[in-house]
């Protein structure tokens, strides 16, 4: 088994993943970086050099693309210490106003993704000492948040699936843990269409200038999930659930034993989340 330790992400081409990409290779591990997005792929390899980064096209939702990128991926690696589960995408609006087809693709890209990675990546976790798999969940996996509401309920199936398999893969030796970021600067925070139409895109400028600078919901740098990743598989007990930033995680303590609250609190702030009045 090569000495190089490696890691494998998902959604790599740009936000979260790429800044993961770049902060695990800049600390000498060989990276498997995929994505839809062969140009952003392009970059990064260009970025990161191509005795860094390894690269592949991958639609994670095909169970079979997912086995051969792997398997392609331990051919090149010989170990996979890390699995990043991380492809995402969004559709906001009103529950009734997201197209069902749109609907079943965020299922699919967001937790079928996820679950097609854990099936594919198990047999190389197994055999790699000290191995973790990570996932992004989101901070509306603390409590379902209003528009976003198929986004939410995927979520929610990962970190489900999270729990579950940090008691079954403790018998391989494999630990499993999620990250559950809140507003984080991405493609996929400034870019998710608003089905409903009920307001205008902002500019970019717009954007900023209403992002919230405080608080749990106050707009974090893609880097700062990337230092997360980092630090789960170095910590000297991994935990279950890591939250960006770490006050995230008081939502899920109140739900735990104020549920009405909790809702009656995600309804005052509901507006500052970008939601509207009919």
């Amino acid at each position: 088994m090569s000495s190089r330790q490696a890691i494998f992400i998902t959604g790599a081409a740009s936000g979260m993943g790429r800044e993961t990409a770049k902060l695990f290779a800049s600390k000498g591990w060989l990276v498997g970086a995929s994505d839809v997005n062969e140009a952003g792929l392009g970059t990064l390899a260009q970025e990161l050099g191509s005795e860094n980064c390894w690269t592949r096209k991958l639609d994670v939702t095909s169970k079979p693309a997912f086995d051969a990128a792997l398997a392609a991926f331990d051919a090149k690696a010989g170990r996979l210490d890390l699995l990043f589960n991380n492809a995402g995408i969004g559709e906001s609006g009103w529950f009734e106003d997201v197209p069902y087809d749109a609907a079943m693709r965020v299922v699919q890209i967001n937790f079928v993704g996820a679950l097609n990675g854990a099936y594919a990546g198990l047999p190389y976790l197994k055999k790699t000492t000290n191995s973790l798999l990570f996932s992004t969940s989101s901070s509306s996996a603390t409590y379902g948040m209003p528009r976003i509401a198929v986004y939410a309920a995927t979520k929610h199936a990962v970190k489900g699936m999270t729990e579950a398999l940090s008691v079954e893969w403790a018998r391989h030796g494999v630990r499993v843990a999620d990250v559950l970021p809140g507003l984080i600067d991405t493609a996929i925070l400034r870019e998710t269409p608003n089905r409903s139409g009920d307001a205008p895109k902002p500019t970019e400028e717009q954007f900023y200038a209403k992002a919230p600078k405080k608080g749990m919901f106050r707009l974090m740098p893609a880097d700062s999930v990337a230092k997360c990743v980092w630090a789960a598989y170095h910590a000297p007990k991994t935990k279950l659930h890591y939250y960006v930033p770490d006050d995230i995680a008081w939502i899920d303590r109140i739900k735990g034993i104020a549920p009405s609250f909790m809702r009656s609190r995600i309804m005052k702030i509901f507006p500052a989340l970008g939601g509207a009045q009919k």
